[in-house]
Parts: structure tokens; sequence; C-alpha cells
């Protein structure tokens, strides 16, 4: 039996989300998008697009039923995103997609991006291929946005995207008030720390502050073993320069490690760093020994950084939320209570119990532990800033 054409479009659509998801972490600064080629049933042709090998998704996919001797004459493409439309590194899209002659066009979502939005649809339209758009509160094209959330604000506010995320006890602590050595306290299960590598993975840079340098000596990895285009670009903020050289950030530069600084800082720490083979930026206070936030993500969007992850203590959580710079939020929350002498969420400011409230989209997830014990280890995210509120398709 022979799928009705709407089945088709999903069951096709699903195939390019599929191809788009494989390819995180590979495409920034671009977008990630995957495309089918199809007639009928069958595929002709398909692809993602991965910034290294410069072809967007659609060319990729025509490359590839040509390759396999197959015309797309009177095909149907079904594209995560909208069909370039202008010149970049490459040439549009659109453009190709007409020149092959395709018939339709099956889109999961328009481009984000202002200064070209739409352009691609109506080249397709004027030249006579059959457009459609998935309906914005359809769940794959929720699905097409989510997977270009940094792209789609960064590319509208001209900064990173910001998820800040933190590991929190039940009572809204993030650390006991004294530890015995130095090291990470680990509250949440390793489901739970495995799943925060995805978010990594997902990230173009993280960043931290150097009271967790300190106080955890954290390594800031991608350690989910999957493929990314650049490394994980690992930024502290650190007013002094006092991270020692010993630290684990140290251990093994590969021009991924980045330092916000002031003008304050001792020029013999630089040069020490610098020897070690980090980058140094020197950028504005906010306020004395404090690094000016604003000022921290605009470099970083300058260096092509879409996404940033933040993990820091709690000095860090509460001046990103203070200076309303997060747009994302997950909040690991375990079982245990860590006591009102703990190391709050975000000094000076609400519990996390009231922040969660002002998120939306929110989404839940139990995450059990690993060891068989009945704790289980729960995960709340959502947004304060969403990247698509101001785009209408």
């Amino acid at each position: 039996m022979s799928l009705l054409p709407q089945d088709q479009d999903q069951r096709f659509l699903a195939r390019a989300l599929e191809l788009a998801r494989a390819a995180v972490g590979r495409a920034s600064p671009n977008p990630t998008v995957g495309c089918v080629l199809a007639r009928g049933n069958t595929v002709l042709g398909e692809g993602a697009h991965l910034y290294d090998a410069r072809d967007h998704a659609e060319i990729v996919a025509l490359k590839q039923a040509a390759s396999l001797g197959h015309s797309v004459r009177g095909a149907t493409a079904y594209v995560t995103l909208e069909p370039c439309a202008h010149h970049g590194r490459t040439g549009p899209c659109a453009d190709a997609l007409i020149a092959e002659k395709i018939s339709r066009c099956v889109i999961a979502t328009a481009d984000p991006n202002p200064m070209v939005r739409g352009q691609g649809l109506a080249k397709l339209r004027v030249a006579g291929v059959e457009i459609e758009v998935s309906d914005p509160a359809s769940a794959l094209a929720i699905e097409a946005r989510r997977l270009n959330d940094a792209f789609a604000y960064s590319i509208q506010h001209h900064r990173p995207f910001v998820t800040l995320k933190a590991a929190v006890s039940i009572d809204g602590m993030i650390a006991p008030a004294h530890r015995s050595r130095p090291g990470p306290v680990w509250i949440t299960g390793p489901a739970a720390r495995k799943d925060v590598q995805n978010l990594r993975h997902v990230s173009d840079a993280i960043l931290t502050g150097i009271g967790t340098v300190l106080a955890d000596n954290p390594a800031l990895t991608d350690r989910t073993g999957l493929p990314r285009r650049r490394p994980l670009l690992r930024v502290i903020l650190d007013s002094n320069l006092r991270t020692p050289l010993d630290a684990q950030v140290a251990d093994s530069i590969s021009n991924d490690l980045l330092f916000f600084t002031t003008e304050h800082a001792s020029s013999q720490a630089e040069s020490l760093q610098r020897l070690q083979g980090a980058q140094i930026q020197r950028l504005p206070e906010s306020a004395p020994g404090q690094i000016d936030l604003a000022s921290a993500l605009s470099a970083l969007h300058q260096r092509d950084i879409r996404s940033v992850l933040v993990e820091g203590g709690t000095f860090i959580n509460a001046s990103f939320l203070q200076s309303d710079l997060v747009d994302r939020v997950v909040l690991y929350f375990t079982e245990f209570e860590l006591g009102l002498d703990g190391v709050p969420f975000a000094r000076g400011l609400h519990s996390p119990y009231e922040l969660q409230e002002r998120l939306t989209s929110l989404q839940r997830k139990e995450i059990p532990h690993s060891d068989g014990s009945r704790l289980e280890d729960i995960r709340i995210s959502g947004y304060l800033h969403d990247p698509w509120a101001d785009f209408s398709s």
C-alpha cells in the first residue's frame, strides 16, 4: 500500500531532520540543515550541511542524486530550513534547485536571518515550484527550530545564545558549605552528568569563572566522543589571571582555551599563560574586578561563536541572570539536601524554583541513577528568551 502524500511529507521531512541531527556540532557558525530529494516513495539523494565541506544540504543531496544516476526533474525537496537565496561561501541553493527543475519543496521552517528571510521561498515560487512550509506548531517544525536556536538568536541579536546549566540540590544549593579537599562535588548521578556532555557537544563554547576553576579544577571538555568541526572553546573569566599553570584546563591546550581578563591583570601572569598556549583578551570592567559580561559575549560573537554553555558558580550564575544575558536554563535537581549553609544557586537572587516559574516551553525529564538505587535526578529546561519569538514564517 502506497503512502498518502501527507504521510510521505512527514516521512521524508523526518528523515531530513535525522540527517540534520547527525550533523550537530559540525555546521556552526552556519545553521544545521538536512535535505532529502524524493520522487514518490523513492529517495533520490540526501545530505546534511557540514561547514568544512562547504556545500549546503541541498547541494549535497543534488550531488548524491547525480552520482547515483538519478534525475531530480519533477522531484520534491524536503529541507529542514528554507533554501538560501543569497551568495555566501557558496551560491544560492534556491537557484540550484530551480536549475534542476524540482517541482515541489517542503520546508520545516523559514530562515530566521532577517536579511534573507523569505527570499528563498519567493525565488522558488516565481520559478513555479510548489511550496509547503510546515505549521509552526507541528512537532517537525518545532524540532527544526530547536536544532537552530543558537543560529536564530545570534543572527538576529548579534550575540551568542546563552544556556545556563546547574546541578541543584532539592533545597536550592549547588555545593556544600565546606569541602574536605579541592575538587568537584558530584550531587547528581552519572546519567545526569553524561547528559551534560550532550549539552557541551551542541555548544560552541563553555564558560566558567575563576572561582569554579580554583574550587573544582574542571577540564571543561566535550567527552561525548562525537565528531565536531572545531574544539569546544573553553572560556574562563579570570580578572587577575589567577588560574594555576597546573590546572586541568591547561593540561591539553590546542588553541581552545581563552581567558577573559581585565587591564589590571599582571603582565607576567599573561606571559606565563600565553607560554602554555592559552589565548588572552583584556575586556572592560562592569565593576571593579568584574569583567563586563556583555563585552565578553560580544567578543565571542566576533569569533563566530553562536552558542555558549555557562557552567559557573553562584556568582557567575547571579551575574548572568542579573544582566539578563541568559536565554535558556537547564537545571538538574537532585534529591539530596545540602543545608541552608550550602552555596546558593545564584547568590543574592531568588531560588532556582522561582527561576523555573519564569521559564517558557518548560520540559521535565526524569534521569534514573545508573547504580540501581531508587534515587533519580530531574532535568528541568526552558527559555527566558525564545530565539524565535520575533520570527514569523
